[in-house]
């Protein structure tokens, strides 16, 4: 196995020792250091940023021929090609990186993008808010991959519903099956992207839906509840919320509570108890929940309304059996079954 050192002296061979120490502070080469911006050069170098990019420039020229000549080089960088080709012209920098360690004993993803820019076999796509750093063959391999996973987020927009409520993989593969010439590469594709993610329960989404990547206590609240699938206490919510581990910001009791309370979506169903209003919960006094279920359903018999109210609401079975004799509001038939007392 070739050894890093020696190929990058190769292809530093001949420059200036400027042109030099000017690559290696670029590219961060030099143990222990990282990448350092043209104006932190500059700074320390007491010259101007542009002056230190056309040192820069200079200096890759000279290493671009360097590498074509090196065998160990040229060898590198025909190994790095194929690696990417064989995925579809475009890998994550750290996957890269991974493959490239076996090819050079002490090659770091700094190293391969310093190969890049020497050699113009492949492309670094610096990080930004939409995808993580990676490399790419050619304009036209990004252009596919970029326009790959744009449909996939429209796709993952339309269907939110369904991905959410099935399988994530089950949508993917009808997706490619519109898509079979990107079969082989669809993963690299959308190792790049920052746009589709994993929640700390699994679930599989577009990082801008709240039940991906909740944001605020509210949201988080709901997740925590959907997933647990009855009611809970607020304490018991916000323990789930820290459990999850959705920020490093930790989930005050007090603080659950007075979001529960205001947004409708939670229905307080028994002291300090909440549950999810789609899941059938209900707010309201016993006597409005047991007004609303006999207007719904019809007469019915007194364990009928129990079971009716104990879907919906914590209360008592007394205290549904006490409402129940108020002859203001019901009135029991002649068959034991209690309707609304018409006014």
């Amino acid at each position: 196995m070739a050894q890093i050192p020696k190929i990058v002296n190769a292809a530093l061979a001949g420059l200036k020792p400027r042109q030099k120490e000017v690559l290696l502070a670029r590219f961060g080469m030099e143990k222990g250091g990282g990448a350092e911006t043209l104006a932190a050069i500059g700074g320390r170098l007491r010259i101007t940023r542009e002056r230190v990019r056309q040192i820069e420039a200079a200096g890759v020229r000279l290493a671009s021929a360097n590498v074509a000549k090196n065998s160990d080089a040229s060898l590198f960088v025909e190994k790095m090609k194929k690696f990417l080709a064989a995925r579809g012209g475009v890998v994550r920098r750290s996957e890269a990186a991974e493959y490239a360690a076996s090819l050079a004993k002490g090659i770091g993803p700094n190293h391969v993008d310093f190969f890049a820019e020497a050699s113009g076999a492949w492309k670094l796509y610096r990080e930004d808010g939409e995808f993580h750093p990676f490399y790419y063959s050619s304009p036209k391999e990004l252009k596919t991959a970029k326009s790959f996973i744009s449909n996939w987020v429209d796709y993952l927009r339309a269907h939110k519903n369904g991905v959410l409520g099935e399988s994530y993989e089950a949508h993917l593969a009808g997706f490619m099956k519109s898509k079979p010439e990107a079969a082989s590469s669809a993963g690299c594709y959308l190792a790049v992207a920052k746009h589709v993610m994993k929640n700390p329960y699994g679930d599989i989404g577009l990082r801008e839906w709240p039940e991906i990547r909740p944001s605020t206590v509210r949201d988080k609240i709901y997740l925590v509840m959907k997933k647990q699938g009855e009611p809970l206490h607020f304490e018991d919510i916000a323990r789930h919320i820290n459990k999850a581990g959705f920020s490093a910001q930790i989930a005050l009791a007090p603080t659950v509570h007075n979001e529960l309370i205001k947004d409708d979506r939670f229905v307080l169903v028994g002291r300090g108890m909440y549950g999810l209003r789609e899941r059938g919960y209900e707010p309201g006094t016993a006597r409005e929940v047991i007004a609303r279920i006999l207007k719904s359903e019809g007469p019915l018999r007194p364990n009928e309304v129990l079971a009716a109210v104990a879907k919906r609401r914590f209360f008592k079975p007394n205290t549904v059996f006490i409402n129940l004799q108020n002859r203001s509001h019901f009135e029991r038939m002649s068959d034991g079954r209690y309707r609304i007392r018409e006014s």
